[in-house]
């Protein structure tokens, strides 16, 4: 009898219980407070068991979230060529990503968090600390504005995969991405790095 070679499967009850915990520490207290450490003991394991099953604690905030793409792979392509056009590569990426097939993920998350409070502070923690702040970190603007400028661009990105992707409003629902890019591209510009008065 030949024998097995690889990592053994893991206790499914344990990985469940660590994105339980890890689920209602990051909707609690977001991603910044927590730790892998608080996560774990919450579980009732080894901290080394959560990297175990989840690696960083980006991954592990990712799989609370069932975010089905990392942001941290397609965002040096956002910011590549400068921030002169970021605003159009934001949201040429976001396109892309909900237009291909991991695309339906995303959007059960949407409708997911328009009726789940928990659900959508999951959701807002994500794209803050995962997406906005990214992005906004690279450029040169006022620290101060920068909650602002954040969710000014996720009115944008939000107000967008709502009509194109759960309301389905003609003619967003069927528009050819870069019609979208070249119309709502410039508003995100603005947003990250124009004028605001």
């Amino acid at each position: 009898m030949a024998r097995r070679t690889g990592r053994r499967p893991g206790n499914p009850d344990t990985r469940e219980a660590i994105l339980a915990a890890a689920r209602a520490a990051f909707a609690e207290r977001g991603f910044d407070a927590v730790s892998i450490r608080a996560i774990a003991t919450a579980a009732g394991v080894d901290p080394a068991l959560v990297h175990h099953y989840f690696g960083t604690k980006e991954e592990l905030f990712r799989a609370t979230v069932a975010i089905p793409v990392d942001p941290a792979r397609l965002l040096p392509a956002v910011m590549a060529g400068g921030p002169d056009r970021v605003g159009e590569r934001l949201v040429r990426t976001f396109l892309t990503v909900w237009d291909s097939p991991v695309g339906g993920a995303a959007v059960a998350l949407l409708r997911s968090a328009v009726s789940s409070e928990w659900t959508a502070r999951l959701l807002r923690e994500f794209l803050t600390t995962q997406v906005l702040r990214r992005v906004l970190d690279q450029l040169d603007v006022d620290p101060a504005q920068l909650p602002l400028r954040g969710g000014l661009v996720a009115t944008q990105v939000a107000g967008l995969a709502m009509m194109r992707y759960v309301i389905r409003l003609e003619p967003i629902a069927s528009a050819d991405a870069e019609t979208l890019v070249a119309a709502v591209g410039p508003t995100v510009q603005r947003y990250l790095t124009g004028d605001l008065d």
